[in-house]
């Protein structure tokens, strides 16, 4: 692995096939520093199956001093970027402080369609013959970060929520390993060289 590849932090919650494909596609140009999860779940085995650092940060009612034990485990290995990858907790301000504009989420849908956890049932329910996934930055908000990527996945006939989100799995898989592959810093913030 390359010294000028860039560190990744990534953030988990369930089975980590999004990690895994991560993973499978570190090259030169990035390497993942840490794993952390709000829970035990797969993804953190995956990741030390790997020899990679994990940390786990329960959720706690006091979300703000989860936030600052979330960002402190975060920043033990000083990230260039944060990847959610299936993270299911929405990042609050102690977090976000520090590395907002360098902390990316995947979404199963065509963003601003169908934010939140129900987004693969919300566009079968609606009836639209397309959707797909996004990757955006983390704001404050639920999927709400200004967009780097999209791309669609049709809806075929007879389509039943797992047969669409597993369609669009694989094409989050792949648009976030091209979009790794094409990091550069700048003024502190990831910067995507593809097209948009």
């Amino acid at each position: 692995m390359s010294d000028s590849a860039k560190s990744l932090a990534v953030l988990v919650s369930g089975t980590g096939t999004l990690l895994k494909s991560i993973l499978d596609n570190q090259r030169d140009l990035y390497r993942v520093d840490i794993v952390v999860a709000d829970q035990i779940c797969p993804g953190v085995q995956r990741a030390k199956n790997a020899g990679i650092r994990t940390a786990i940060v329960p959720m706690e009612k006091n979300r703000n001093a989860w936030n600052e034990k979330l960002t402190a485990a975060v920043a033990a290995v000083e990230p260039d970027v944060v990847v959610s990858a299936g993270f299911m907790r929405i990042l609050g301000e102690p977090f976000l402080q520090q590395f907002e504009g360098r902390t990316i989420n995947t979404h199963p849908s065509l963003l601003p369609a169908f934010p939140g956890a129900t987004a693969v049932k919300d566009a079968l329910d609606y009836g639209v013959k397309v959707t797909g996934c996004t990757v955006h930055y983390v704001d404050k908000g639920m999927d709400t970060g200004r967009i780097i990527a999209q791309r669609a996945v049709e809806v075929e006939e007879g389509d039943t929520k797992i047969s669409l989100h597993e369609r669009i799995k694989q094409a989050e898989r792949e648009q976030l390993v091209e979009l790794l592959e094409n990091i550069s810093i700048e003024d502190g913030k990831a910067k995507f060289n593809v097209g948009q």
